[in-house]
């Protein structure tokens, strides 16, 4: 359901309630109107129902008014044998208004207030002088204002297509370049599209070996692909040639992810080569994280065996100063990257545990880090364990720092954002869909979710979220399969879509940046601020 039709279906229900079981005060409203309408009123009886109107007013006289030359004295004695009392004398050619006539016919509340007295006659707004067919309270509703929606075409502009995109939910086999290139794993095959011509060129072809994750460096010439055999390959896209090959994993790898900062520190052994400041973190099926420095000779790595089982999400923040991982234990670990040789500032960290079988485990699984080598003992400064199914969506706010979003698999169904400074879950929202991949606009202060199955709602869906509410801006269906595959352009405002019915959709999902200014709290560590339009 997207944003504009809750906001119909909310006005719809409350006007539909205010129509079937109006306020408390419309009945007393139309009370009040229907005793002042009546033209001879009968005196107050004693009985259980007037003993309350008795009781307030205290014994005194209550006046019934019928034209202004005419009233009637009726007496309400607190006694049975209190003597009779001489009429008071009557005012001949009197005019009586009608906000008098109302004080003097009101009738009291429970609490002595009168009921009519906040609208008489007067108003215009009374209800005797209503022509609509809907109550006044119904009118209000249809009346007010309505928060502003922002239109999102709920079709994609193009559609690629795509054979052999393997449906897998563990594997990363979309990305695209801050050049404005697209890069897709098929099969054993790595394609480059590029959005300004719309050409198509093969990159490679493993011939034995099948793509598991791409990742692209962040000058967009360089393109890191993992495969299923644990292999890595360093791909210079300019002159389609492999430029380094790594064989440290002993399974796939699906999680590649590249840090940006140059202030990492590097372990004895680690030589600047001058051509890169990147980093590539990879993560893989034998359950071990990677880090590996451009600079430093191919054997030089570094090793973290923190997750029981398959690392399936990896997300270094905007600082490069933090580490997301997240597994198919159901676990997120957030990783302190000034880790030095001997424990350091990443050692012992602190921990969030809200069940006891995941404090268990969390016991029970080792972490350590290699470097060359020598072994350090690293902790990761964050354990969360919130997430009941496999933890592939992993997002870092470009809007504030130390904000990650996470999202968890069939089991689950959830998206969690929590902030790193002191580990504090911030907000949590249950899709009611398994949570395939997450990211934050660059423009607009939302999340874009793609979901796969469901059991409660409609399977397939890509949906926009506003941040912090989790309000519906958008659902955009067109997918048959799992959303597996999500993408977005470097402006900003497209986003691309892939699943396992083998397609590719792009989608104009956000609007343009309304400024070119840097936004609080982000460090600009790419140089460009055209990357955060």
């Amino acid at each position: 359901m997207d944003a504009q039709t809750e906001q119909a279906n909310h006005a719809f229900n409350e006007a539909l309630s205010n129509e079937l079981f109006p306020t408390a005060s419309t009945s007393s409203s139309s009370t009040s109107h229907s005793y002042l309408s009546s033209p001879v009123r009968s005196p107050v009886r004693h009985s259980a129902s007037s003993s309350s109107l008795n009781s307030l007013s205290g014994g005194t006289t209550i006046i019934s008014t019928s034209s202004p030359h005419q009233h009637q004295v009726h007496h309400t004695a607190s006694s049975p044998h209190r003597p009779p009392q001489t009429p008071s004398r009557k005012r001949i050619l009197t005019f009586d208004s009608p906000s008098s006539r109302s004080r003097q016919g009101q009738v009291f509340g429970n609490e002595g207030v009168p009921l009519n007295a906040s609208r008489g006659l007067e108003s215009p707004r009374h209800e005797v002088y209503n022509t609509s067919p809907i109550r006044e309270t119904t009118q209000d509703v249809l009346l007010s204002s309505r928060r502003s929606i922002r239109p999102v075409a709920k079709t994609p502009f193009k559609v690629l297509d795509a054979p052999d995109l393997m449906d897998d939910f563990y594997l990363n086999l979309v990305d695209w370049s801050s050049t404005n290139v697209l890069a897709v794993g098929l099969a054993s095959c790595v394609y480059l599209w590029s959005a300004n011509t719309s050409k198509v060129i093969k990159l490679c072809d493993l011939q034995g070996d099948n793509v598991s994750g791409v990742a692209w460096e962040r000058s967009g010439a360089t393109l890191a692909v993992g495969t299923h055999q644990g292999k890595i390959h360093i791909y210079d896209t300019e002159s389609v040639r492999v430029v380094r090959t790594y064989e440290n994993h002993s399974s796939r790898v699906g999680a590649l992810a590249w840090s940006f900062s140059s202030s990492l520190p590097l372990n004895a052994g680690f030589q600047s080569t001058g051509n890169t400041t990147a980093t590539l973190t990879s993560g893989s099926r034998d359950r071990t994280i990677v880090h590996r420095d451009l600079r430093a000779p191919e054997e030089c790595y570094r090793r973290l065996t923190g997750h029981r089982q398959e690392i399936c999400g990896l997300k270094w923040n905007a600082e490069g100063t933090h580490l997301a991982s997240g597994g198919n234990d159901n676990k997120l670990l957030v990783w302190d990257a000034s880790w030095t040789g001997g424990g350091g500032r990443g050692a012992g960290r602190r921990s969030r545990t809200t069940s006891t079988t995941s404090a268990a485990s969390a016991t029970t699984a080792p972490t350590t880090m290699e470097s060359g080598s020598n072994t350090d003992d690293c902790q990761p400064l964050w354990k969360f364990h919130d997430h009941q199914a496999a933890v592939k969506a992993i997002a870092w706010s470009p809007h504030a720092t130390g904000l990650l979003a996470s999202g968890g698999g069939t089991q689950d169904k959830t998206i969690r954002t929590w902030n790193v400074a002191n580990g504090v879950l911030v907000n949590w929202l249950d899709t009611g869909s398994q949570v395939c991949n997450l990211t934050w606009s660059k423009t607009t202060n939302e999340i874009v979710s793609t979901h796969g199955y469901s059991s409660t709602k409609a399977q397939h869906q890509v949906c926009i979220w506003r941040y912090p509410s989790m309000d519906t801006t958008a659902t955009l269906a067109g997918h048959t399969c799992r959303v597996l595959y999500l993408a977005m352009s470097p402006d900003g405002e497209t986003i691309v879509t892939g699943a396992g019915d083998e397609t590719l959709r792009f989608w104009h999902a956000f609007p343009r940046a309304k400024s070119t200014e840097k936004r609080e709290g982000i460090v600009d560590y790419l140089g460009r601020e055209d990357l955060i339009r």
